[in-house]
């Protein structure tokens, strides 16, 4: 493969990763915090709603480009020695990473087709919706926003033990 492909996959890769990961980092600790610290419920829902509309596409996008350029990567790594070959750190570190990304995703699935859905739902019926029912949305998507936030921070570090093989 020419240096050029290479730098280009490499480059599309951080891309992608620092897209996805700031992206949660900043809903997770900044936007989230702030609206619930100075928004009622279904504002802060309609916040959120209003926000992830825009971020789901681009976390999707993000996601199908480090599957493509990860795989392109790991098939020109020197350590890469088949599927499941678990004969190094570096491969071990990369079944870990792999693992975690699965986990990411069912994760991201959950939240956006389960929960975003169900805060555009409340959002519809905004008089029939309780405060409950609100609040119970509110943390559930807190919670996959910090889950999805821990594995992608697990996912770097087992990054980084696969580099440092």
């Amino acid at each position: 493969m020419p240096t050029w492909v290479l730098t280009l996959i490499f480059w599309l890769h951080l891309l992608g990763t620092v897209t996805w990961v700031g992206s949660l980092a900043a809903l997770t600790w900044l936007v989230l915090p702030a609206s619930h610290q100075s928004l009622q419920p279904a504002d802060e829902l309609a916040l959120i709603a209003s926000i992830q509309r825009r971020l789901e596409p681009l976390a999707w996008f993000c996601l199908s480009l480090l599957v493509v350029t990860g795989l392109f990567q790991m098939s020109v790594n020197p350590h890469y020695n088949g599927f499941l070959a678990l004969s190094s750190q570096w491969s071990i570190a990369l079944l870990v990473k792999h693992v975690l990304v699965l986990l990411l995703i069912m994760v991201s699935a959950v939240h956006t087709w389960e929960v975003l859905p169900a805060i555009r739902r409340t959002r519809l019926a905004r008089s029939g919706a309780s405060a409950a029912e609100m609040e119970a949305l509110r943390r559930r998507e807190r919670r996959l926003l910090h889950g999805a936030f821990l594995l992608s921070a697990l996912i770097l570090l087992a990054t980084a033990a696969a580099r440092a093989a």
